[in-house]
């Protein structure tokens, strides 16, 4: 058995002076993947950035050794171990967004991890960072290299950064939910980068993530962490099937892709449609031409169902669902909502159809002001469409509350005090005070993780059955569309390529890219990998 590539050794953190991380001991060895699983909150993120020493400034390793390669680096200073980074050991962050310098462009921020390390034949540089690229699955290498960083989504920031943490093909990688923001196919794509990596050069990796299914298709071993502590850890197959601790067994009955598919509501799905739309097409202007995001889409939903619209980033999904509440108006085709001509809306009746469908957003850190209280937050709405008195207003929103199940002192906080889970209640909340119909949940639960996830699903059926809502559920997450719709269409490119009720969609595909979707989903159609030996 080869010696560990990293050893932690009764690791304590503190924030501020609270403890975070509680004493934990932790082993990876080279070529081996360790999958650290948790809620939020778990511990997960501060372990992985205390070994790399990256913790916050207000972060501070209490007690503990890091080994790494059998040095202690714990106590080293940052000089120092910043000639560690991106070489003998890269972190793989979380946050695309606020991980790049908005400033340079892709290819600066790529090239600077060569010449930190010595090198300096630009060629080269460029040759080696167009090849990186290409190699995450990046579109187009040769235009993306000399973009900003707001030029490009989410996820193809996700893959500049892991393209930046695998250039110089370090001995051990810090994956710190390196796919949580990539569609299916991608995700597979960049695991299975990360993996190729690990037989090819006996890299180890600490794949940190909330996501049991990834876990179980792609790690070793499993360390489960709770509250800043490891609660159980074994070999993945056996850990997966037989786990002894309660949390890990909720942990697996909450992941999605485990879950057995169910018939969400039992509101007839070929009663007459509340959302028709039909031929439609939406074009944007760009540098080279008009683009055509949207290419004949076509669907119907009944009342009180859900209909996914699910496909890889870029192929129409968002476009449609804003042509649908009336944000965009269509090139061609044509929507209709509750039997209106959605196009045709004007004045008032713009207004007033703006009631009867809501939409709520992807990232519950970003859509809620900052500045103002959850009370005010839900509120809004009713002083922009409704002249209600205050204490009627607090009612309703006390109300709206309960409803989401939110505690009663949450309506004096301000979204920074509340949990992502609690953050996005609040948005539903927001969404639902003035009695719409029909939500369209755009990405409503991809920023969350699996147990809050589970909880916010729950909510949504709940609120489906009691108040007889419509759902567009727009995702690129099919575990998650399985879980929760009634009816899918299946959009690549801007094109329609398989539609049908969910269950027969998932069990007989007839689109060679539908396959391809359900095929990647983390869970299924994968054993269990186990280690190999590293090369020597």
């Amino acid at each position: 058995m080869n010696a560990p590539l990293l050893r932690v050794e009764g690791l304590r953190v503190a924030y501020d002076g609270r403890t975070v991380v509680g004493g934990i001991d932790l082993t990876v060895r080279p070529g081996e993947v360790v999958a650290l699983v948790g809620e939020s909150g778990s511990g997960k993120t501060t372990t992985a950035q205390s070994i790399i020493g990256l913790l916050p400034g207000n972060g501070r390793v209490e007690a503990g050794r890091i080994l790494i390669g059998g040095e202690d680096v714990s106590g080293w200073s940052d000089r120092r171990l910043s000639a560690l980074r991106g070489w003998v050991v890269s972190l793989i962050p979380q946050d695309p967004g606020s991980s790049l310098d908005p400033v340079q462009t892709i290819g600066t921020q790529l090239g600077e991890v060569f010449r930190l390390h010595g090198h300096r034949d630009r060629r080269a540089i460029r040759a080696e960072s167009l090849a990186l690229l290409e190699r995450v699955g990046l579109p187009d290498p040769e235009l993306r290299i000399g973009q900003y960083p707001h030029e490009l989504s989410g996820g193809m920031k996700q893959r500049v950064l892991i393209a930046i943490a695998l250039a110089l093909k370090p001995r051990l990688v810090i994956a710190d939910e390196p796919t949580s923001a990539l569609d299916v196919t991608v995700q597979r794509r960049i695991l299975d980068l990360i993996d190729a990596l690990r037989r090819e050069h006996g890299t180890a990796v600490l794949l940190v993530t909330h996501d049991l299914a990834v876990a179980a298709n792609r790690a070793d071993r499993i360390v489960v962490m709770r509250s800043g502590r490891i609660v159980e850890e074994g070999e993945a197959g056996e850990l997966l099937a037989a786990p002894c601790e309660s949390y890990t067994q909720r942990l697996l009955a909450d992941a999605p892709a485990f879950a057995a598919p169910t018939r969400r509501t039992t509101a007839p799905l070929d009663a007459p449609p509340i959302i028709s739309v039909e031929g439609l097409a939406q074009d944007f202007p760009t540098g080279r031409g008009l683009f055509r995001a949207v290419d004949g889409i076509g669907f119907h939903v009944a009342p009180g169902t859900t209909h996914a619209l699910v496909g890889e980033s870029g192929s129409g999904k968002t476009t449609t669902g804003r042509a649908v509440l009336g944000l965009l108006r269509p090139t061609a085709g044509r929507i209709t909502v509750g039997g209106r001509d959605v196009a045709a809306l004007k004045g008032a009746d713009l207004r007033a159809f703006r009631r009867t469908i809501q939409l709520v957003y992807q990232n519950p850190f970003a859509s809620l002001d900052p500045r103002q209280s959850v009370r005010e937050i839900v509120e809004e709405p009713l002083l922009n469409f409704e002249p209600v008195a205050r204490e009627e207003r607090r009612r309703r929103v006390d109300a709206m509350l309960e409803r989401v199940h939110l505690p009663a002192d949450s309506a004096a906080r301000r979204p920074a005090a509340l949990s992502g889970g609690q953050r996005q209640r609040v948005a539903i909340a927001r969404a639902l005070i003035l009695q719409p119909r029909i939500l369209v949940l755009d990405e409503a639960v991809s920023a969350l993780d699996v147990t809050v996830q589970a909880q916010i699903l729950r909510l949504l059926d709940e609120l489906q059955r009691d108040l007889g809502l419509t759902y567009l559920f727009i995702s690129h997450d099919l575990a998650v569309v399985r879980a929760i719709a009634d009816t899918v269409s299946v959009l690549k490119a801007g094109r329609v390529v398989e539609a049908g009720r969910v269950e027969e969609v998932f069990q007989r595909p007839t689109a060679v890219y539908t396959r391809e979707l359900i095929d990647a989903i983390p869970g299924r159609g994968r054993p269990v990998r186990r280690h190999e030996a590293s090369p020597a």
